[in-house]
């Protein structure tokens, strides 16, 4: 008995802890439960409690020391020290206690300088129980051990690094991590291009000793994991790093404040050759989702890892998780590279030829040019007809060109002796896409695709809207292009989302009904400042609303449509 105050009183001089103290092997399980749910009795502690898992943080080469007490001889004892970040050396020794320390006698305090000499002595000295150095999970199991004073001692040498350790002096009732199966590995049953199936077998521990067992599967590119909490660190440091937005381009307002489109700072009176048809509009870069992830999927054994990129090596891990206590066990990883894509067939364009080319959703397509003769550029046309479409150009393998690109844009690719260039389509998430594309060799005054302003809104002026009649006005560009204005009634709840749903922009004037067209006129100006044409739409109902277009016709007759305009007429005049 004398023995047993003496460790107690040590532990009070070590840490002023002493109220901490378990009384082992047995124990109340109340107070138990009530003290590991209570945060603040075990945050930056030293003392390890009995059968609790608890995490910790090292700085690099700065050693923590844990301890432990064992107030009875042969008591069982098992210490399991889990690395998170980095690998970890970690020491357990048992501190011999000396019978002068037992705190018996008059009362009298000792001075503070005879205290810190014992402490110096009982930490410093001990017997070594067991080493380790790396970054697996180990454990010391010992079936009987003699009372005393345990100290667990760890150390990173590497970096800054997250680590847990569980101890506990009843190790056959407390199974404080899930078993493994006979045979832990998992298994690959399936493989696609962007799938990989997983199986694996159960945990006794669920099913056996009816605790809750879930499996959380975590998939990564570069290596696989030996425990839940280094793939958590592993996430929460790829999380911390976000790419900053990068700035976009933001126009100015659409502005008919005076007659005309007043230029602003942003290169609004600039050249307004063939460019994107675009709302305007700013844009940033999304942040880089991290290239682990982790799915809980419940007590199944058997998991579809879906959405992967085909030809690339991934790492599988599974874990057997106690829900109740959030401790969990890793299975043996596995990894496995996903299929190759599906080669597809190329389409070969000719020199100087408009291809029509439809694109499913999320797919791709491959577009060949190889110029007969040797040539100094070639001119790529590209018109999408719905959503945007990213496009990449190779020459000869060497990447020139990648862009994401909505309406008509023009590319001048340098050239190169027998060079051939690879076309790449990817379209978009939200449909299937249609495009027209065109490549040449040949400079040529006349191209395919009419030339376009920078901003192709229609836009309708308030002030001179009657009963019977609206007034538009339009941009234009230096080059005498011949357009064409169409008028459709419409409900008066067609909005936005439905007019982007309905329309194609390849689709011409050649689609609409006779009764629909307004005019056709020829209009350009040498002066970009004055490339503003207007339109008074008569004829019309009061109180209706009508979807207008303008198409602008290429010299070939390829023609190109503004963004529509929904107008409506006054309903009393």
């Amino acid at each position: 008995m004398r023995q047993c105050k003496g460790w107690s009183v040590l532990l009070l001089v070590l840490l002023g802890l002493g109220a901490l103290a378990q009384k082992l092997p047995t124990r109340d399980e109340g107070l138990f439960q009530m003290q590991i749910r209570d945060k603040t009795l075990f945050h930056d502690s030293s003392v390890i409690p009995d059968g609790a898992e608890i995490s910790g943080y090292l700085f690099r080469d700065t050693p923590k020391r844990y301890y432990f007490v064992v107030e009875e001889d042969n008591t069982p004892l098992s210490v399991t020290v889990t690395p998170c970040d980095a690998p970890l050396e970690w020491k357990l020794t048992l501190q011999e206690l000396p019978e002068e320390a037992s705190g018996e006698g008059s009362g009298v305090p000792e001075p503070l300088d005879q205290q810190k000499q014992q402490q110096q002595v009982t930490v410093d000295e001990g017997t070594e129980l067991f080493t380790y150095k790396g970054n697996d999970v180990e454990s010391y199991v010992a079936t009987s051990t003699p009372s005393g004073l345990y100290q667990l001692e760890l150390l990173s040498t590497e970096k800054d690094s997250n680590f847990k350790v569980y101890a506990t002096t009843t190790p056959e009732s407390d199974q404080p991590y899930p078993e493994l199966p006979y045979d832990p590995r998992v298994d690959v049953t399936a493989l696609g291009r962007t799938t990989v199936t997983l199986a694996w077998k159960p945990t006794p521990t669920g099913s056996l000793m009816g605790q809750p067992v879930q499996y959380c599967v975590v998939i990564n590119k570069e290596h696989n994991f030996k425990s839940m909490c280094a793939a958590e660190a592993k996430m929460s440091t790829d999380d911390a790093f976000m790419l900053a937005p990068k700035p976009g381009r933001d126009f100015s307002p659409f502005d008919f404040a005076h007659f005309g489109f007043v230029p602003s700072d942003n290169g609004f009176g600039k050249d307004r050759g063939l460019m994107s048809n675009k709302i305007s509009r700013s844009y940033t870069i999304k942040p880089k989702a991290s290239d682990i992830q982790k799915v809980c999927i419940g007590n199944k054994n058997i998991f579809t890892v879906s959405d992967l990129k085909p030809d690339t090596q991934y790492y599988f891990d599974v874990f057997a998780v106690n829900s109740a206590t959030n401790t969990s066990t890793a299975y043996v990883g596995t990894f496995a590279r996903t299929k190759e894509e599906a080669r597809q067939k190329t389409v070969e364009l000719k020199d100087g030829k408009v291809s029509d080319v439809f694109i499913k959703r999320k797919g791709s397509k491959f577009l060949r040019f190889a110029p007969v003769s040797s040539h100094q550029r070639v001119t790529l046309f590209v018109h999408t007809c719905l959503d945007a479409v990213q496009v990449q150009v190779r020459r000869d393998g060497k990447l020139l060109l990648s862009q994401n690109v909505e309406g008509v844009r023009q590319f001048q690719l340098r050239g190169k002796p027998k060079a051939k260039y690879l076309i790449r389509l990817r379209g978009s998430r939200k449909g299937a896409s249609t495009l027209k594309v065109l490549a040449t060799t040949r400079p040529s005054s006349k191209q395919p695709f009419p030339s376009l302003p920078e901003d192709t809104r229609i836009k309708a002026f308030d002030k001179l809207r009657t009963c019977s009649s609206v007034t538009v006005a339009w941009l234009g560009t230096q080059d005498r292009n011949k357009f064409c204005i169409y008028r459709k009634e419409v409900a008066d709840n067609y909005g936005e989302e439905q007019r982007r749903r309905e329309q194609n922009q390849c689709a011409g004037p050649e689609t609409r009904r006779k009764s629909e067209k307004v005019l056709c006129k020829y209009f350009h100006s040498p002066n970009l400042q004055k490339a503003v044409t207007t339109e008074t739409i008569t004829g019309l109902e009061p109180g209706k609303t009508y979807l207008l277009d303008v198409y602008v016709v290429g010299h070939s007759g390829h023609s190109v449509k503004y963004q529509s305009k929904l107008v409506k007429t006054r309903k009393y005049c």
